[in-house]
């Protein structure tokens, strides 16, 4: 697979068709994350598949009602995945909780690795954390940080708009202007 153009083309889906999704390409989108890096290699992430209907219902109750996810989570999506962190195996250094950045690595390259699949993914950050743990009976030592859906996407969206790189990267200071 092109890293770039998966970069490029991979988009947040939220329209599933129902096909189940093969074993093997969840252990292949699970193996991506496992490879993720982390700070000092703590690998502080865990992950829960979720396939139960009744248990996809409880989640999507996790999201407000005006979360575009909710359908996906709750019932088109064969599969949801659960990211969890464990907030004392990652680093806190000078107010930074590494966590959040492990975390969030292992789900970008899986979401990745499922784009290489064929499958589609979107990145679920708005939920009630306490609703989403009880679920799926998650430690109190953990935290939810993400879900997603995952399955064959019925409908794949246009690109969003993106920032020019101008409003974004600088050179050698902050606000100096950077030409390529």
């Amino acid at each position: 697979m092109d890293i770039i153009k998966a970069l490029q083309e991979r988009r947040s889906v939220r329209k599933y068709k129902t096909d189940p999704v093969p074993e093997e390409k969840i252990k292949s989108v699970l193996e991506a994350a496992q490879m993720a890096p982390s700070w000092k290699n703590k690998q502080c992430w865990s992950f829960i598949v979720v396939r139960d209907p009744g248990r996809k219902e409880n989640l999507a109750d996790s999201l407000p009602v005006s979360n575009p996810a909710r359908e996906a989570i709750g019932q088109t999506a064969p599969v949801v995945i659960v990211l969890c962190a464990d907030t004392r195996a990652s680093g806190d250094k000078d107010g930074k909780d590494y966590y959040m950045l492990d975390a969030g690595l292992a789900m970008q390259q899986l979401m990745l690795a499922a784009y290489a699949e064929g499958l589609g993914t979107c990145w679920v950050g708005l939920f009630d954390e306490g609703k989403a743990s009880e679920v799926c009976s998650v430690p109190s030592e953990y935290r939810v940080v993400a879900m997603t859906p995952l399955g064959v996407p019925e409908k794949v969206p246009a690109p969003r708009p993106r920032k020019e790189m101008t409003e974004f990267v600088y050179a050698e200071e902050w606000d100096q202007p950077i030409s390529f």
